[in-house]
Order: C-alpha cells, then sequence, then structure tokens
C-alpha cells in the first residue's frame, strides 16, 4: 500500500493562507465525527456555510476545506462537546507558530473580543491529536487521550491544563542567511544531504526534501539527497540554495499554488523562476490545474488536498475491509477442509465394509460351524452394515463442505477482482460481498440484514452482435438473479467449465441467437472466469431452464444437466465490453459462482 504524503509545514501555511481568507470570522454551526479519528466542522459565514474536516490519524493527520459532507456522526461523544463547547461562538482565528505543525482556532463571542475556547490540532504523524480546550487553556475533549504509561513526556487528558508539543530543534530557514552560512551549517557533520536538511532546519519534511533536489542536475551516482554532504559538488550546492531561496520567498510571499509531481505526490508552492536557473526541468513557474471540480467550499488548495486526502484514505479503508474478509475467508474455508477432511477419513474407514462382510461369509461356510463362530460372524455383519450406513450419511455431508469451500473459492476470486474496480464501484461491490458472506457465514444475522436491506441486483448488460441482451452477473447474488430468477424458456447459460467465474445469460428468448451471439456470450463467460489469463477457455453453454438451484449452497450456486462445450476467448470478451469500461470491468468485473 502506497504511503500517504504527510502534510508539512509549508503545505499547512498553504491551506491556512486559503481558510483565513474564507472563514474568518464565521459562526460555528455544527460538528459531527464521520470516523473515530476525523471531524467535521460547518461555519457559517457571509458567503454561506463552509465546512472544514480535521484528521488526526497516525499516516495521514490533515486540516482543510471540504464541501457538504453527508449527515452522520453528530451523535458521538466528541462531536456532542464541541456542539455544546462552541455553540454561539464565532471562529476569530487561525494560527500556525513558525515551522510547528500545530493549529490553533480560536473562537469568540464576535470578532476583537478575547477568545473563549480554543481547537487545537497537532499534525504530528503517529502522535497527531485534537483538543478543545476552555478561556484557562485546559483540555475540555481530546480526540484521544495521551496516559503516562503512552508518553512520559507529554501525557495529557480531560482536564489538564494544555501543554504544547516540545519546541522543533534546528534553525528555522531565513531567506537573509547568506549562502556561505546556509553550506557550513549543512556541512557541520557529514551526514547524508537529507538527514541533514532535516536535522539543521525546521520545517524540512522529508517530501519538501525531495522537492528541493527535484529536477537538478547531478553526476552519475546515488540521488542527490542519499549523497553525504562532503561529497556534493560546488554546482550542488548552488543549484540546491537556488532552490531553497525561491522556497523561502514563495513561502514569505504566499506565493501557494497546488501542483502533482514535483518530486513526490504534490507540493504547494511556486518558486522564482530566477531562481530555477541550473535546474532541469524545475518548472517551478508553471500553471497548476485545479485536480478536482469547483466548490464554495474552499479555495484551489484545499480543494485539492481535500480530493488527495479523501481518496486515498477511502483506498486504504477498502484495502482494510478487503484484508478483513480475505481473513474471513481464509478462516472459513481453513475450518471447512478440516471438517471436509474428517469426513473423508470417515468415508475411507467405512470403505472397509466389504472385507467385513466376506469375512464373515468366510466364517459361516465353514461345516457346522460353532455358536461362538456364528456370533462372531454375525458381529461381522452388523459392523458392516453399520459403516454401510454411514457411507450414505458422510457422502452428503462430504459434498455439502465441497460446495462451501468452492463458493468461498469464488468469493476470494470476487475479492480480489474487485481491487481492479473504480473507487465507487469498489464501495458497492464490497457491500454486497460483505452482505452475502454474512449470510452464508451467520445466517441468522443475515436474515435479518436482508429483511432490512434487499436492493435490486444490478448484473453487467450488454448487446450482442445480433442485438440480443447479454447478462453478467459480478457477485453471487447477482448470478442467482439472471441464471434462476430472471432467466426465460429459451435463454442459454453460460459458464467457464470447472472454474469460478460469472454467469452468462443470453437472452434468447426474445429473439433466436445467431452463431456470433453465441460465440460473444462464451467469450464473455471466459474473460470473467479465473482462466482469463488463457487464450482459450472451455465454456458450458446449456439451456437456461434446466438450472436447478442447490438446497443449502450459497446463493449463485446452480447444477446443470450436460450441455455443450464452446471455447471461448478472454480477449475477444474484452473487447465486447462497451467503450469506456474495458479497462474495470475487463480487469475487475468478473464475477464467479460456485456452478
Amino acid at each position: 500500500m502506497a504511503a500517504i504524503q504527510a502534510i508539512d509545514a509549508t503545505t499547512l501555511r498553504a491551506l491556512l493562507a486559503e481558510l483565513r481568507g474564507s472563514l474568518l470570522p464565521s459562526r460555528f454551526e455544527k460538528a459531527q465525527q464521520s470516523d473515530p479519528h476525523t471531524l467535521q466542522l460547518a461555519l457559517r459565514g457571509l458567503e454561506g456555510c463552509r465546512w472544514i474536516e480535521l484528521g488526526w490519524q497516525a499516516e495521514a493527520p490533515r486540516l482543510h476545506g471540504i464541501s457538504a459532507p453527508p449527515r452522520q456522526g453528530e451523535g458521538s461523544t466528541l462531536a456532542q462537546q464541541l456542539q455544546h463547547g462552541l455553540r454561539g461562538l464565532a471562529l476569530v482565528s487561525i494560527e500556525q507558530q513558525g515551522w510547528e505543525r500545530v493549529v490553533e482556532l480560536g473562537f469568540a463571542r464576535r470578532p476583537g473580543e478575547p477568545d473563549q475556547r480554543w481547537l487545537v490540532l497537532e499534525l504530528m504523524g503517529r502522535r497527531s491529536n485534537l483538543f478543545l480546550l476552555d478561556e484557562r487553556r485546559r483540555v475540555v475533549a481530546a480526540g484521544r487521550q495521551v496516559r503516562p504509561e503512552q508518553s512520559r513526556l507529554r501525557p495529557i487528558g480531560t482536564g489538564d491544563p494544555y501543554s504544547p508539543p516540545p519546541p522543533l530543534a534546528g534553525e528555522p530557514p531565513r531567506s537573509e542567511e547568506s549562502f556561505d552560512d546556509w553550506r557550513r551549517r549543512l556541512s557541520l557533520v557529514p551526514l547524508p544531504l537529507q538527514r541533514a536538511l532535516q536535522d539543521t532546519y525546521q520545517g524540512i519534511s522529508p517530501g519538501l526534501a525531495r522537492q528541493l533536489v527535484d529536477g537538478i542536475e547531478v553526476e552519475p551516482g546515488p540521488p542527490l539527497l542519499e549523497r553525504p554532504v562532503t561529497d556534493l559538488q560546488a554546482a550542488d550546492w548552488q543549484a540546491l540554495h537556488r532552490r531553497w531561496r525561491g522556497w523561502l520567498l514563495a513561502v514569505e510571499q504566499k506565493r501557494f499554488r497546488y501542483r502533482e509531481g514535483g518530486g513526490c505526490d504534490y507540493r504547494c508552492w511556486i518558486g522564482d523562476q530566477a531562481g530555477a536557473r541550473g535546474v532541469s526541468g524545475a518548472g517551478d513557474g508553471a500553471e497548476a490545474v485545479d485536480p478536482v471540480p469547483h466548490s464554495p467550499a474552499a479555495g484551489p488548495i484545499n480543494r485539492a488536498l481535500a480530493h488527495y486526502y479523501g481518496s486515498r484514505l477511502a483506498s486504504r479503508e477498502l484495502e482494510q475491509r478487503r484484508a478483513t474478509l480475505r481473513q474471513r475467508l481464509a478462516t472459513a474455508a481453513s475450518r471447512e477442509s478440516r471438517d471436509a477432511d474428517l469426513q473423508r477419513s470417515l468415508l475411507e474407514a467405512a470403505a472397509g465394509s466389504e472385507a467385513l462382510q466376506l469375512q464373515a461369509d468366510a466364517l459361516l461356510c465353514q461345516g457346522n460351524p460353532p455358536k461362538e463362530v456364528i456370533a462372531q460372524a454375525q458381529k461381522l455383519y452388523n459392523q458392516a452394515r453399520r459403516l454401510r450406513r454411514s457411507v450414505a450419511a458422510i457422502e452428503p455431508r462430504l459434498a455439502l463442505h465441497r460446495q462451501r469451500l468452492d463458493w468461498l473459492e469464488t468469493s476470494l476470486h470476487f475479492l480480489d477482482q474487485s481491487a481492479f474496480l473504480e473507487q465507487s464501484e469498489a464501495v458497492g461491490a464490497l457491500r454486497e460481498l460483505e452482505q452475502e458472506i454474512e449470510e452464508q457465514l451467520e445466517p441468522r444475522q443475515g436474515q435479518r440484514r436482508r429483511r432490512r436491506e434487499a436492493p435490486t441486483p444490478q448484473p453487467l448488460e450488454l448487446r450482442s452482435p445480433g442485438g440480443l441482451r447479454l447478462q453478467v452477473g459480478r457477485n453471487h447474488r447477482q448470478n442467482e438473479w439472471i441464471s434462476l430468477r430472471q432467466a426465460r424458456r429459451g435463454d442459454l447459460w453460460f459458464h467457464a467449465q470447472e472454474c469460478p467465474g460469472s454467469h452468462v445469460v443470453l437472452k434468447g428468448s426474445e429473439a433466436s441467437p445467431r452463431e456470433d451471439d453465441l460465440e460473444a456470450a462464451a467469450d464473455l463467460a471466459a474473460h470473467f472466469s479465473r482462466a482469463r489469463g488463457n487464450s482459450r477457455v472451455p465454456v458450458v453453454m446449456v439451456a437456461a431452464e434446466t438450472l436447478q438451484r442447490i438446497a443449502g449452497a450459497g446463493a449463485g450456486t446452480v447444477r446443470h444437466g450436460s450441455g455443450k462445450i464452446l471455447w471461448g476467448e478472454p480477449e475477444r470478451g474484452l473487447r465486447l465490453l462497451a467503450p469506456g469500461r474495458e479497462d474495470k470491468a475487463g480487469r475487475g468485473s468478473g464475477g464467479e459462482p460456485g456452478a
């Protein structure tokens, strides 16, 4: 999972410069907590209601404006504490001291009056936190309590006086500093350049260090940031200092603009054109394109960063949900495998009934066998009968375990394929898969949820070369919907032979299909299967009315009689997809049922 670029002191200055112009002053209106580490505030000014989001996740602490979010999390304890503590107050100040990544939002009855409450957001990686302070600067509420066993240096909780984080080490960067003093300060200890920059000066994040050296041409060898300062040439120092001064002047003159790239995911400062001489491909003065649609909620930098962090945090949440589902499926599959192995061992033991029968027959074939021999033979006959009866009970149980294992394997395939969907589609796909897994693994709870949530399945629909509808199921429920509930006499059902994949139904009930219609359906069934990496895939074609649901098996699990084998080509199936869907549906929409 790719790391999320942290908001550093430079980016924070750019964000706050925009927010001050749009939020000061504005009256507090509402607070809601969308997740355990994210708070959203509504502030009403002359131009209407604006929203800001404050997050203290370790991987992405942030503060930026957002568009109006959905209504959620109003009843959380933290949201209620802010609702009570900030009621009737207005945001009158937004402060960032020096190069600290600490923001203080000051609230008062009206502009010009003393602040009565402060909302302090600390954007410091895993130590990030949020505090609501009263008029005596005591902690009224906190995003998370910091107990003494968690931090000996700075434990802090509700009721404690607020103490700021320890001051930053190093010197504050100054544009007035001469080149010689700057170079001498960085060269005091023979460290790699990146560490020297971060240890010597305040406000230098790893991302900013990469931005400062981006495009500087150097002699062949290690990257510039990894070279010891003692190995840098005079030309390297001159080029780096020009970029350094360009960055400082941009911050001092508030020349901020969002740009993607520049040595990392994004940068928010525009360097001086003159300061970029001797730097190849710097492009400091280039115009940046606003990457998201205009919204009145925030300025361009705030909108861009809201889009950046929103999409990446959503992707990370999806990955975590996938990991949770994958673990749950793996645990269930392991349990089913153990149960199936137990049934197989019992079945192997039951296979000895024939030997016991023959042994008993041999005993009774003796002439005038004594009572003891007859009793022994009778005992062997009883054992053989018990074993034969056990076979009749074991085989259905073993078949059920196999069906469940197939269903779990199919679910795992659906889960893997959801990683290739667009984010909005992936959210819906995971939600449906979570519901199906819950219904299968926890039937009682799943039935209650199914009664509450019963949306109509939305399978993928295409047109065959002859104009007939082609339906493709992309999860268990869609497979069952098109194969058992929507299929009519005359429809044809396609599925990759002995391979997890989607059900494909050709609506032959609407018109007689042509050969190219059958070929298209087979190609889609091949493409939406686990065998899509092969050049040709065997596909079973049967009349849809012959399909039967297997009692007790998961949704989308069917049996069928003999059918015709066609050969589908996954590449041709990809070309059949509608324009604009080739990449996402072609790589990720494949479903799979236990057919």
